[in-house]
């Protein structure tokens, strides 16, 4: 909504400057988007009149101007314009001057002669022919072509934004869908009245009418569509005489974006923007039979609009009609055969109230969203329709534009009854956190326009969304003000917000990812069914066993994922296509199973995928590793897994806490790459969120540093190649009897040296007893209990 602050200060007077009024509006409920100046592009530019022209010796078109413009001496100033003579008073860019556009005008030389800057054109002031109807097209703006301009008495050296009113500041208001009231000057105007804390002038309008003839025997008005019209109220202006708007009405319709066209339209417009109420004009002429319906359309009935477009309608959609076609879709646009056009004689104003669904779906289905239906779809005041109606007649009136006929036509198929609500101080105090009192209550809804009787307080008409209590608590608070509200916790609350145990460990999941280097991805959740073939699930996988989408955008999002591989898989795949040389991501996602009642397990995972020239498995393993040790679980073991038909057979470990899987992790299988057209190798890991939240430790606590040394051993030992290094390092923990504070593997080979099917597996252990210092035979005991123990489980021996 474009909001004329010239327009505004008619009903409220506003001193303070655009910024503030900004912040000031948009602290009170208004949001203002953005604030800008008409004109502001143009400077140094003002009124001259032309004192002396002649020919310009050097050239058959140019003419050399002397041009008084309030300094004493005339400015010399060539043009090629053909329609300027003596006397005439015009616009003139100066040396340095500005114009829309970043057109900078300087003093130069044309064919020998020095012109000192430029005559302008009402298009190089950044204005069109629908503002200034009266002057010539192509040329100079003469200034006192326009009669408002001559009866303002311009003189030179007059600023020229001031002289031709191109300088209003216009505010544009970002208009929430349940205030429809503010899509009007009016409803502002309100808002900032009590922001202010100023008075509201309103004005009744007053029709004089005596217009020629009997409004019951020219028009009819019949609506079998009750349903969809509460209300339709008319009037009829006979003798209209065309013709362009006075310039204060054009004004205010450039302020408000909208294009003057001639004084009947440019009054509908200029009341819908004012009152907020959408009207329409019809040429009497067409319609038929003088009788006017409002119908619903017939099934494949047919309507030209005034943009020249034929609709083809249905039976849901309501139309404006005479005895025997459509003239209009009601609420969106009129037809093209009820167009006010230069010789029309007779004109009848519609104003109405629509149903504001019907509205929206005639609308949306016919692909034209326009002012009117935008403001309908709302829902508007049905009470507005009458004065609305009654302001056109008065303007109509005001520019002697025609005669306006006694009587008004006003069918009312719903009262509305006034909706009361109480007060209920206290409760609106314990919502706010405030310590207001009733009669500042009172007063800031009564300057709203609602009514109070002790504390039943009747909501205006223009009000739908107020419909509670809590609707006048935000009323109050709006203007008594956010910034005097004091921070407290709500009363009669005694819990603390705060994060669940389970945000807390996506937060700290995520934090720890991030810290290792990955970035986060968001992938969408419904997948295609040709993924489980890409990742080569079998045809009997569990996994396969997806949710259908009952309305899919398409085949390649109609099923709810079982598995967050695809989704990894495919955006590792478009880091690689775009050359990037690695990448690591994470996501935290959803997977989904059917119930057997239907309804969906939604298990969270969190899963890792890398790829890179330096990755290996060993990287993943790493930041498994770093995970698991951010949530302190214990008993972490690795088993090797070969079956997964995804994953590469011997580079793919099963991940366990505590005996229970938490989760895989391994190279993608090179087939599975292949099938994504990816040549390099791919790591992905994925932990299930639920296990993880299972196997988090005890928080930590403080112990001090060791106050005895340790004794630290290696040892190595010969065992089977198959033998893996997690089975014998959880083999050299349980062997240990307390002493053990730390084992690692620190080498592992196979050579020809070595016995066949055999390889070396080197461990160093840190042995050391919290209360005493260890003795090298306690340190060597605990060594052949380990060594025992893996020759018992392994047949190790030692090396």
């Amino acid at each position: 909504m474009l909001l004329s602050r010239k327009w505004l200060n008619e009903f409220v007077p506003v001193e303070a400057k655009d910024r503030a009024f900004a912040e000031d509006m948009t602290l009170s409920g208004s949001k203002v988007e953005v604030t800008e100046v008409e004109g502001e592009e143009i400077s140094n530019v003002v009124v001259g009149r032309v004192v002396e022209i002649k020919r310009h010796e050097n050239s058959d078109h140019m003419w050399i101007c002397q041009v008084d413009v309030g300094e004493g001496t005339p400015l010399q100033i060539v043009t090629g314009a053909q329609n300027v003579s003596q006397g005439d008073l015009v616009p003139v860019a100066k040396d340095n001057s500005t114009l829309p556009g970043g057109i900078h005008i300087k003093k130069g030389t044309l064919r020998g002669v020095e012109s000192n800057g430029m005559l302008c054109s009402y298009k190089e002031l950044g204005m069109t022919d629908n503002d200034w109807p009266y002057s010539v097209v192509d040329g100079i703006f003469l200034l006192e072509s326009d009669p408002d301009l001559k009866a303002k008495g311009l003189k030179p050296g007059d600023d020229i934004r001031t002289a031709i009113g191109l300088d209003d500041h216009v505010v544009e208001f970002e208009i929430t869908p349940n205030r429809p009231d503010c899509l009007s000057v009016i409803g502002l105007a309100r808002e900032a009245a009590v922001t202010y804390g100023k008075a509201l002038t309103l004005h009744d309008p007053v029709v004089n009418g005596g217009g020629p003839g009997n409004l019951s025997d020219l028009l009819d008005v019949e609506i079998p569509a009750t349903d969809l019209c509460p209300r339709y109220t008319a009037r009829m202006v006979r003798n209209v005489k065309i013709g362009p708007s006075p310039k204060w009405m054009r004004d205010r319709l450039r302020a408000s974006g909208v294009r003057p066209i001639n004084n009947i339209v440019d009054i509908t417009n200029y009341v819908m923007l004012e009152y907020g109420q959408p009207m329409h004009a019809f040429d009497y002429r067409y319609v038929k039979g003088g009788k006017i319906i409002v119908r619903r359309a017939e099934e494949g009935e047919t309507l030209t609009t005034l943009d020249g477009n034929v609709r083809n309608l249905n039976s849901s959609m309501l139309v404006i009609a005479d005895e025997h076609r459509a003239v209009g879709l009601a609420g969106i646009m009129g037809g093209e055969n009820s167009e006010i056009v230069e010789d029309t004689v007779d004109v009848v104003f519609e104003s109405a109230n629509f149903n504001g669904t019907s509205i929206r779906r005639t609308a949306l289905a016919l692909g034209m969203r326009t002012e009117a239906s935008a403001k309908f779809e709302k829902g508007l005041d049905i009470l507005n329709t009458l004065p609305a109606v009654n302001r056109a007649c008065e303007l109509v009136e005001r520019l002697g534009a025609g005669e306006v006929l006694d009587g008004v036509i006003d069918l009312l198929n719903y009262v509305p009854q006034p909706k009361q609500l109480l007060l209920r101080p206290e409760k609106i105090n314990a919502l706010l956190g405030t310590e207001i009192d009733t009669p500042e209550m009172i007063r800031i809804l009564t300057a709203l326009g609602f009514g109070a009787e002790g504390e039943t307080i009747t909501v205006p008409s223009w009000r739908g969304d107020v419909e509670h209590y809590s609707d006048l608590a935000e009323e109050v608070a709006r203007f008594y003000g956010y910034n005097q509200i004091p921070t407290t916790s709500m009363r009669g609350v005694t819990t603390q917000g705060g994060y669940s145990p389970e945000q807390l460990l996506e937060r700290t999941l995520g934090g720890v990812c991030r810290g290792m280097g990955y970035d986060e991805i968001i992938t969408y959740s419904f997948i295609s069914p040709t993924y489980y073939d890409k990742i080569r699930l079998p045809e009997n996988d569990p996994l396969r066993k997806s949710m259908k989408i009952m309305n899919p955008l398409g085949e390649d999002t109609s099923i709810m994922r079982t598995t967050v591989l695809p989704s990894m898989l495919e955006i590792l795949t478009r880091n690689y296509n775009y050359r990037n040389k690695s990448a690591h991501l994470y996501e935290l996602g959803r997977t989904y199973f059917e119930r057997e009642d239907g309804m969906a397990d939604e298990p969270k995972m969190l899963s890792l995928g890398i790829y890179g020239p330096e990755e290996t498995f060993f990287t993943l393993k790493g930041a498994v590793e770093t995970i698991l040790a951010s949530i302190r679980a214990e008993e972490v073991t690795y088993e090797a897994e070969h079956s997964h038909p995804s994953y590469h057979p011997g580079r793919c470990a099963k991940v366990y806490v505590k005996g229970q899987e938490v989760g895989i992790l391994g190279q993608i299988h090179p087939l599975v790459a292949a099938n994504y057209g990816v040549d390099t190798e791919l790591y992905y890991g994925e932990l299930k969120f639920d296990a993880l939240f299972a196997s988090r430790g005890s928080d930590p606590e403080y112990t001090p540093l060791p106050k005895f040394p340790a004794v630290t051993r290696d040892i190595a030992v010969l065992v089977d190649v198959g033998a893996t290094v997690g089975a014998l390092e959880a083999c050299i923990r349980t062997a240990a009897k307390g002493l053990l504070k730390d084992v690692t593997l620190f080498d592992i080979y196979q050579g020809s040296n070595l016995p066949t099917g055999k390889k070396s597996v080197a461990f160093n252990l840190i042995l050391r007893a919290d209360d005493r210092s260890l003795t090298a035979q306690e340190a060597d005991d605990e060594v052949k209990l380990v060594l025992e123990s893996l020759e018992k489980a392994f047949g190790a021996t030692l090396r």
